[in-house]
């Protein structure tokens, strides 16, 4: 039965690309776009990447939607036709689809015990998780503790591409625009009450939900992503309540300036400290005397929440930029 419905999840996915792929309206094209966010999100929850599924769902069906609209608030509603000839883009298309199908004839059946991701590292990961870690989740194990130079650099990408993003449309635009006082500004969906009222009901939950993801990310899925993007879903629903400049009034532009840049130092600091202790960048063991284990889990804690923040501060970062800019 569940395979059944994960069929029926990625042919409406794949009808949906299609429509994105179709629809001359771009705010249509937006709209499905998070319509297959929200499938892959639903076909990741399946596979039992929960992980994932989060990251996927905040992000992708609800951040990115919402930046794009605000994009589209700078540009115009239809796509402008275009003259020339896309056989060129079909015949590329094809072959990358055919290419791709052809590469799925020799993986492994899915969930197979034999297959070698399955015999090579993951019961490594799997034993030294419990005995030199005893957190639960695996996920945030690897991430945190074995590969955490990996997601140091993940970190660091994100803030690279929130400095990217805040060059190309201006990274000064939300200051000044942070008292609420100014008449000039949108105000959100204040004339909206139905929508106002739900929606200022939800933000509790949200955040709630995000500090939970955050400081149990070690006992279920979650982690340092997932709470940031839930973070910044909540302020973001917020400012379009009650307007861009009544939310930056709560967390002014300087203040997530400084949530991109202290996350991802607060991750490095951690390493640093390490190395001040006699032991290796990011090798937790020696922040705490006499238990490994717990020193382990301190040090994903803190550099998780590092995550946490500069995920929050740039993608909050982006939204206020889009949503302050100077349309004229």
């Amino acid at each position: 039965m569940i395979e059944l419905f994960g069929v029926f999840l990625l042919a409406l996915a794949v009808i949906t690309a299609i429509g994105v792929v179709q629809a001359r309206n771009l705010f249509a094209g937006v709209m499905l776009m998070g319509i297959f966010s929200l499938l892959m999100a639903a076909t990741f929850f399946l596979l039992d990447a929960a992980d994932v599924a989060l990251t996927e769902a905040a992000v992708g069906a609800g951040i990115s939607t919402v930046l794009m609209l605000s994009a589209l608030a700078l540009s115009g509603a239809e796509e402008k036709a275009r003259s020339r000839s896309r056989i060129l883009a079909l015949i590329v298309v094809t072959v990358t689809a055919a290419t791709v199908i052809y590469a799925t004839f020799e993986k492994p059946r899915l969930g197979d015990p034999n297959a070698p991701v399955q015999q090579h590292v993951a019961p490594w990961y799997f034993d030294m998780t419990q005995e030199a870690i005893e957190i639960p989740n695996v996920v945030t194990a690897v991430l945190s503790s074995f590969r955490g130079y990996d997601t140091l650099g993940e970190v660091i990408v994100v803030f690279t591409a929130g400095i990217g993003v805040l060059f190309l449309i201006g990274a000064a635009a939300p200051k000044g625009r942070a008292s609420p006082s100014q008449g000039d500004l949108p105000v959100g969906l204040k004339h909206h009450q139905p929508i106002r009222v739900v929606g200022k009901l939800a933000i509790p939950f949200i955040l709630l939900f995000a500090f939970y993801v955050q400081f149990h990310g070690e006992y279920s899925p979650g982690g340092g992503f997932q709470a940031g993007a839930l973070f910044a879903a909540a302020i973001i629903l917020y400012g379009m309540l009650e307007g861009e400049a009544t939310a930056l009034s709560i967390i002014p532009a300087p203040v997530l300036f400084a949530m991109s840049a202290g996350g991802a130092l607060l991750f490095g600091g951690v390493g640093v400290v390490c190395m001040l202790l006699g032991g290796n960048f990011l090798q937790y063991d020696v922040l705490l005397a006499g238990s490994p284990v717990g020193a382990q889990q301190m040090g994903i804690i803190a550099i998780e929440l590092g995550v946490g923040i500069t995920v929050a501060g740039t993608l909050l970062s982006i939204f206020f930029a889009f949503a302050t800019r100077d349309q004229s």
